[in-house]
């Protein structure tokens, strides 16, 4: 006879004011088991792992979700319908029974408390140790994930923290009571693909030391692919296919399922759209870019230390070209990225179209003009209290003041049209604030913003990092369809060695501040010759 799973959920609904978002699904989890929860965004993933704990607020819910790991210390464990239980049995079984990652560890952590105080906060509280246990406690945690130097982080706050160091210690805090189901929703979205890996292996080793459950919601098919058991696909609120991760992936039913499975970058770029001998629009030589740091002790009150995060970087670019910049966290790619738009002083070679960056703002509005930049995150990157036409109109107003309201407007439109953003698709488009739009329709129009003054080269940080597979398919071909109609040179930033194989002309990779390797994508990604960069496009082949 079987055991019987550790979460059953059947009829789960999800509703906000009438409208429902999760429409009555069934899914169950055995302990021990590892069951990925996959859709994009919107499908109700994360609505429906917060309403397990009562997290969601202001939702109706109805359904069931009987959980058989309640720890009761008189009567060992016993199980209690998740859905129906009052408020105060729900907060002892937060933390202590079921435990939650959240997507971004930085806006989830306390930035007013240190780490190792956020995580003995939760052993004392759930487990009732002193504060000097709960303090060695969360030494420990720390350094289970993998944290050099545990005790000396326990005194760090988030901000002090790395990226991955920061999942860690969200990590540990989850773990803290030996949880029996753990909740992961996107806890890699924001890590490069290295630390990607890392985590997941962390992840792995830790869910079989405890023999916890693990709830992963995620829309990164490769991430289910190498850590879940099964695999539960979502749309519009409904769970469309469920079954193993070998058997979904080897032959999807649904057609959502194969509408994700099908979403990996495509390659559709113009290979040959100036010749190699033609000037560049963008060149560097022996580029290096450092910040001064605080020196300890007397010699620190007189003169400060130095730190160089971009060391001799050598590189052109061509008309009509992408010039990928690969690497992970703190490699240097983005001061890179800073120094070409001149958002950085640096030393070195740096030409833009045979100019140079100036100290004189006057002497630098050509080159602003000719380079502009599409930030990583859109929903950040653009005015809350701007409309659509002011922000996109933005550039115009700077680099074109001689131009009247209704040719403003006119070419405010034509930006628009040409990233697929109408009027007869979005009603009062132009009046509409960020807001009002989905991820991937932000970054259309923070596409259109950078091309509105019609420069040669897009610097492209992370701009599909932060987007469902799907959208950020549709992103990619739009970057790559303006390309070929414009001759737009790309520099492109990411960790993404998927996005690097469809975008780019030549590569260079970065660690530590150093070009270790640099060539056309074929030679770089077809034959790497430097072990990290093995290693890079080892983890997504």
């Amino acid at each position: 006879m079987s055991k019987p799973n550790l979460l059953d959920v059947q009829g789960l609904r999800v509703s906000f004011a009438g409208k429902e978002v999760v429409c009555g699904i069934d899914f169950s989890i055995a302990a021990g088991e590892k069951l990925a929860l996959v859709g994009e965004s919107g499908s109700g993933k994360t609505v429906t792992a917060l309403s397990l704990l009562g997290l969601v607020q202001g939702a109706q819910t109805s359904g069931q979700a009987v959980f058989r790991g309640v720890q009761d210390k008189v009567q060992g464990d016993s199980q209690a319908d998740l859905l129906a239980l009052p408020e105060r049995d729900l907060r002892a079984v937060r933390g202590r029974d079921i435990a939650m990652i959240f997507q971004e560890p930085m806006t989830a952590l306390n930035p007013l408390f240190s780490v190792g105080n956020q995580i003995a906060e939760v052993l004392q509280l759930k487990e009732g140790l002193s504060p000097a246990e709960a303090h060695q406690a969360a030494v420990a945690l720390l350094a289970d994930t993998g944290i050099p130097e545990p005790e000396r982080r326990s005194h760090s706050f988030p901000h002090q923290l790395s990226g991955g160091q920061r999942q860690r210690a969200m990590i540990a805090m989850a773990l803290a009571c030996q949880p029996r189901l753990l909740l992961a929703d996107e806890p890699t979205t924001a890590l490069d693909v290295s630390l990607r890996g890392q985590i997941l292996d962390l992840l792995s080793a830790l869910q079989q030391k405890n023999g916890m459950a693990v709830l992963l919601i995620t829309h990164d098919l490769n991430l289910v692919r190498r850590f879940a058991d099964r695999i539960a696909v979502m749309e519009n609120g409904l769970i469309v296919e469920q079954g193993a991760v070998a058997d979904v992936f080897a032959n999807p039913q649904h057609p959502y399922t194969r509408k994700l499975m099908d979403s990996r970058p495509v390659r559709d770029v113009a290979e040959a759209f100036s010749s190699l001998a033609s000037a560049p629009v963008l060149q560097s030589q022996n580029l290096r870019v450092s910040y001064p740091v605080p020196i300890a002790g007397f010699r620190g009150w007189f003169k400060k230390g130095e730190f160089v995060a971009v060391k001799s970087a050598s590189f052109t670019l061509q008309k009509g070209r992408t010039l990928g910049v690969i690497g992970e966290s703190g490699s240097g790619k983005s001061t890179l990225a800073l120094a070409v738009l001149g958002l950085h002083p640096s030393h070195g070679e740096l030409q833009l179209a045979g100019k140079i960056w100036s100290r004189d703002a006057a002497n630098n509005k050509a080159i602003r003009r000719a380079v502009q930049v599409v930030f990583q995150d859109p929903f950040s990157s653009l005015s809350p209290r701007m409309t659509i036409e002011e922000i996109v109109g933005e550039g115009l107003r700077v680099h074109q003041p001689e131009l009247r309201v209704e040719q403003r407007y006119t070419k405010v439109v034509q930006a628009l049209a040409a990233v697929g953003m109408t009027e007869t698709q979005f009603p009062r488009l132009l009046q509409r604030y960020p807001h009002e739009f989905s991820g991937g329709q932000r970054q259309r129009v923070a596409i259109a913003r950078a091309l509105m003054v019609e420069p040669d080269i897009l610097v492209l940080d992370e701009p599909t990092s932060a987007l469902d597979v799907t959208v950020q398919k549709q992103v990619l071909e739009l970057l790559q369809r303006l390309q070929r109609e414009r001759g737009l040179s790309y520099l492109l930033i990411t960790h993404d060695v998927d996005v690097i194989r469809a975008m780019a002309h030549d590569v260079l990779v970065m660690q530590s501040g150093e070009v270790l390797e640099s060539g056309t994508v074929d030679q770089v990604l077809l034959s790497p010759q430097h072990l990290y960069t093995r290693s890079l496009v080892g983890q997504t082949s």
